[in-house]
């Protein structure tokens, strides 16, 4: 198929490469022009303009940073595309923006998708994403070799926006984990027991998830390079519970994780890897975690 991919960054990049890889035309279009080179020495086609791209493109996909970016995208595209295109959107966004960019979308008869992913750039790079995709079934199976270049958990959850409600649950869950799972470390360590234990007991315990196997031995590791940044972060669990606002749901849990979030946020942790604010509790406690791996 003739493929159509706008932002090639840090997640867009590799997920692209993946379908170029799968033996599909691939034309690339991001307002970083060195974002696109990698994928032009592989064999995909920079366009100049967005329009030439959409179109040029039997099913466009988007890999933005979140709703206004993806908002001023279509708006511009969707003009350019006719009956029989598809427009797909990958970011992380809100449920009630891509429902209305579905709507703009069916008025000029192209297809519209949104099909947000998780597990971050080495998902990307090796392939294997979680991608939860809304819209029609039978758009959806038409599709569903082209996500399957990207990711190996494939789930077809609803109708458009049900997608992204699905990424704003876990990733609420996942940032609300995360905070918890480095208070957990440093005050273990505050009273005198051996990260590397804690983690493997809490490993092999009722407290384990994905994002502590994972993140605490990130930080046990001192790997903390900003894969997923706070701003990131921040702008995740604010549209999950913008959400919940929404549909008059009274969270309590997550709330208290956005506010953690955004104070980091506004203290100089922006720019850096969410897990990275364990430097933070660590001046706090007065204890390091960090570069104490030894498994």
């Amino acid at each position: 198929m003739k493929i159509g991919f706008i932002g090639t960054g840090n997640m867009g990049g590799p997920m692209a490469a993946n379908v170029l890889a799968g033996g599909h035309e691939l034309l690339v279009y991001d307002s970083q022009a060195t974002a696109t080179e990698a994928l032009e020495a592989s064999g995909a086609v920079r366009c100049d303009n967005l329009a030439s791209l959409a179109s040029g493109s039997e099913v466009v996909f988007l890999s933005l940073p979140g709703p206004s970016e993806v908002t001023a995208v279509a708006a511009q595209i969707l003009p350019q595309m006719s009956s029989g295109q598809t427009l797909v959107d990958m970011s992380t966004n809100s449920p009630s923006v891509v429902k209305d960019i579905a709507r703009d979308a069916r008025a000029r008869d192209v297809v519209f998708l949104d099909a947000p992913v998780s597990g971050g750039v080495r998902g990307a790079k090796k392939g294997t994403l979680a991608i939860m995709v809304g819209g029609d079934a039978s758009h959806y199976s038409r599709l569903e070799p082209l996500f399957k270049c990207m990711g190996e958990n494939i789930f077809h959850v609803g109708d458009v926006g049900a997608g992204n409600v699905a990424k704003l649950v876990n990733n609420m869950l996942a940032f609300s984990t995360m905070m918890a799972n480095a208070e957990a470390l440093v005050l273990g360590a505050k009273a005198g027991v051996d990260p590397n234990v804690l983690w493997n007991v809490v490993r092999t315990s009722s407290g384990s998830s994905m994002t502590w196997e994972g993140g605490a031995r990130a930080i046990l590791r001192d790997r903390l390079a900003p894969t997923f940044t706070v701003d990131l972060a921040c702008k995740d669990i604010g549209l999950a519970t913008d959400l919940a606002n929404e549909l008059d749901v009274d969270l309590t849990m997550v709330p208290t994780a956005e506010r953690l979030l955004k104070d980091f946020q506004a203290n100089g942790y922006a720019k850096e890897d969410v897990l990275a604010t364990v430097k933070a509790l660590e001046e706090a406690a007065g204890v390091v975690v960090r570069g104490t791996w030894d498994e």
